[in-house]
Formats: C-alpha cells, structure tokens, sequence
C-alpha cells in the first residue's frame, strides 16, 4: 500500500511507523509488526505503531531516522509492506538455549541488526543470550568480523595506524587528546574515533565537542587525517561497525555488559578505523568496572582475539579506584587537557597516565626504543609541539570559538573538619555529574579539589559543583552529600 508521509518531528532513535488504526486493519498488521518503508528503490525497516489521532487514514508518521535515510519530503508518497520474522530471529532463540552460533549465523543476526530488520525485544534476547551463556573465541571471532565487515571500513596509505581505547567507568579519565596529539606529534597516523557517553559524565566526543565539531563523513575524516595526521571525531556519523551501536544502546537499558561483546565491539571499531596498532586501558579496582582478576581475564581474551586479525595489541591494566584529573564533565575535562599541554600546572595524575600510554604507544610502533617512549612523549609535550598538533587538529575539525563557559550555578563544598581523603566512589560522583546536566549540557559537572590521600583541613575547598538550574544543583549537591561519595 502507498501512503503521504505526514511530518511530525519524531527523534525515536530507531525507525518507527505510525498508521492509523484502521489502516492498520486495513493491512492485518498489529501493533509491533515489522514494516518495509520504500521510495525510489532505497527502503528500511521499521517497527509498527498504531494511533486513532494525529494522523489520518492514508496517512504515515515516521520517526527522524526513517526521513533521513530515505530523504523524504512532506506529503510524499511511500511505499509500505508488511515484513516477515527473520532467519535470524530463531538463531537468537538457539543462542538463548545455549547452543553455540556459526560464521554464517552470526553474520545474519548482524546484517540483520544492522538493517533494523530486528526489534529492539529481539536484539535485547540476542544480548541475554549471550550473557547467560558466553561465546568461545571462534564465536567471539566470528562477531567482530562480522560487525566490522557489515559497515564501513576505512583505509589508509601508512603502514602503521595507531590507536587506543579504554573500557571506561573512569571520571575524568581524559587521556585520548593528550595520547592523539603527542602521537601525532611524532608522526604516528592516529585517526581516533570515540563515543558519546550515556551513563557516565563525559565521553571523549563530548569533551572535544566543546571546543571543535566532532561529526564528519568518512570522507571528510579522511581529509582531516591526511592533513594533519589524526582526529578526534565522534564514531557514530561514520557508519563503523553499526551492529555496535544498536546493541551498545540495548545492553545499557539492560544494564548488562556480556564479554564477549565488549571485546567484539572494541576490535571491532578499531579494525574497521584501519588500526594496525592498538593499547587497550582496562581500569580495576572498587568503583571501576571490573576487578584485577576480571582485568587479568579480559586482558587474555583481547590479546587471543587480536591474534586471529593480525592486529598488534598491547593490554595495561591501570588503577581505577578514583577519579583521574580534576575535572568531571565536558568542558571541565577539556580545561585539565588544555592545561597539560600548554604546561600550565594541569592535574598531575591525568598528565602522567597520558605520558605513560603515549610512551607505550610509541615504543610499539617502533617509533621509540624500548623504556624510552615515555621519555620521547614527554619531551613532546614539554616542547609545545603537542599543544601545536592538538590546534592543528582541532582548527582542522572546524574551530568553535564560543569558549569553555562553566555552568552559572555553582556551589563549593568545604570540609567541616580536618582529615585525610580515604575514598571517592565513582559511580557517584558519574550520577551526581548527570544529575547535574552531564553531558548535554557541556559546561556542568564537578571540579575535584583533592583526591585520594590528600590531607584536609578544616575549610578547604573539597570539590565544586556546576550546573545550569538551581533545582540541578540543589539536587545534586544533596546526592552527593547524602551518599557520602567522597569520604575523609
């Protein structure tokens, strides 16, 4: 059946259909079903929904992501058929039971993922599968290719593309534009592409947003990097291992995290990115996402899945009981970076886990001799030539000129008493960042004043709340000090 797209300004974050319900009769269709959408031989699937008001009998709704992909106008007719149930669909339910998955299987629940041609209830049960019952490394093998092989996969002319990644839960763990630029200073190729965060106060993308445009084509990124050597760019607009960021969504809403996946979805972006070399962070410790023997585990695992794509990795475990840098938030993090690399007293923690990364990085590549790349990446950074490539960078990517503007709404809180920092949790001190407007709005967040083992005495200044509302921060500063999240 056709029918005129009626525009409504619908942001779903997946392609959803709306038809009135008598069309819907119309068709046999019900509530959930999988629609095809088409117009001039480009079509995507979308998921059903059904209302008696807003839109009228010959008439559709779609979400944004549907508009956008088939590029349709107002009043424009589509094309709309009714979808069966994919293949792929009862390879999830044989993963549910237990059952281990072929190549060819796990590339149709892919594709499948990929082309929206499952629901979100299916992809979700694809995640629980997975969790319950693990995947060996043929499986966890066949997932990374097949997420890497289902989307864009970018090229380059040198032989050796460095990259780096951390699994992340840190606070203000902003090491990647001090590691991109130092390495780039050196002459490494490092087109490093990072995610947005959902659940913690600031992703890489976030904090680089401030102060430069993050989104490009895969064209446009391949300029960027060809002139200056490297970027710092948001990996959503380029269409890198897809799959990944359909199921990213889903575990966060099941606030699951299966292994398996983690380390596929990992691989998967750096292969597709082009990476021949690559360090992998992985933070331990209370309030970090996973324990030392957890750590060790994972560490094994990236290291055996690496060895099948040719892929040269190096795996540090690091401390992650506490925050990293001063600042928590996007704007507040990019400061910390600026500051280091214009050698104005930045935090000293961030600076030396920056240094000890680049270090790594380059004695890999073999740009540095053995025990001498932190020595380089060092002398790097105390020349100014980092600070040079990150404005390279940066001017780049398109300059934003607006500056690091703080939330209007501040409140410092002091210590009642003398003592001893003795624990920062952070996973609070995450939520207490979001509650605060993290990380939409770029200039809320927390500025930590002291960190673990630093001594306090009565009235110093313990940490700083920014927010862009009053009933935010008020908020805020009551979960922060109802919890307890810093103690001494």
């Amino acid at each position: 059946m056709k029918f005129k797209l009626k525009k409504f300004g619908i942001s779903a974050g997946r392609p959803i259909a709306f038809l009135n319900e008598l069309d819907a009769r119309a068709m046999d269709v019900n509530v959930g079903e999988r629609l095809q959408v088409s117009r001039d031989g480009k079509k995507i699937i979308c998921t059903l929904d059904v209302v008696k008001d807003y839109v009228g009998q010959g008439e559709i709704i779609l979400s944004e992501d549907v508009i956008k992909y088939i590029n349709l106008r107002k009043n424009e007719p589509v094309k709309v058929d009714l979808v069966s149930r994919p293949e792929s669909s009862k390879f999830i339910a044989k993963k549910m039971n237990g059952k281990k998955l072929s190549k060819d299987e796990l590339y149709s629940i892919i594709e499948d993922i990929t082309n929206n041609a499952l629901t979100e209830a299916e992809i979700a049960q694809f995640v629980v599968g997975v969790y319950r019952n693990g995947m060996d490394i043929t499986e966890t093998v066949e997932l990374t290719r097949a997420m890497c092989n289902t989307g864009t996969v970018l090229k380059w002319h040198s032989k050796i593309v460095a990259d780096k990644h951390c699994i992340g839960g840190i606070p203000g763990n902003r090491t990647t534009p001090l590691v991109v630029s130092i390495c780039a200073a050196a002459g490494l190729t490092m087109p490093k592409t990072s995610s947005r965060a959902i659940t913690s106060a600031a992703g890489t993308a976030d904090t680089v947003e401030t102060v430069a445009k993050v989104d490009f084509s895969a064209r446009d990124l391949i300029k960027i990097v060809k002139k200056t050597g490297a970027c710092l760019a948001w990996g959503g607009s380029l269409g890198l291992a897809p799959a990944d960021d359909k199921l990213i969504k889903i575990e966060r809403i099941l606030k699951l995290d299966p292994e398996a996946q983690l380390i596929a979805s990992i691989i998967s972006k750096k292969l597709s990115v082009g990476s021949t070399h690559v360090l992998i962070d992985i933070p331990f410790g209370a309030g970090a996402k996973v324990t030392k023997v957890e750590a060790l585990e994972l560490k094994k695992r990236f290291i055996e899945l690496c060895k099948h794509f040719n892929l040269k990795i190096e795996v540090i475990l690091t401390d992650g009981s506490q925050p990293i840098g001063k600042g928590v938030g996007p704007a507040l993090e990019m400061i910390d970076v600026i500051k280091i690399l214009k050698r104005e007293n930045g935090p000293k923690d961030l600076e030396e886990k920056a240094l000890m990364i680049s270090g790594l990085i380059l004695e890999m590549t073999g740009k540095a001799k053995k025990k001498e790349g932190e020595k380089m990446a060092k002398e790097i950074l105390d020349s100014g030539k980092a600070y040079h490539k990150f404005e390279e960078i940066i001017n780049a990517q398109g300059r934003k000129h607006l500056g690091l503007r703080l939330g209007s709404h501040v409140h410092t809180k002091k210590a009642v008493r003398a003592g001893k920092i003795k624990s920062m949790n952070n996973k609070g001190i995450n939520e207490v960042a979001l509650i605060l407007g993290c990380p939409t709005d770029k200039g809320t967040g927390l500025y930590l004043h002291k960190h673990v083992g630093d001594k306090v005495s009565k009235g110093d200044e313990i940490v700083t709340f920014y927010a862009e509302s009053q009933e935010r921060l008020n908020e805020a500063v009551e979960a922060f000090e109802k919890n307890r999240y810093v103690e001494y």
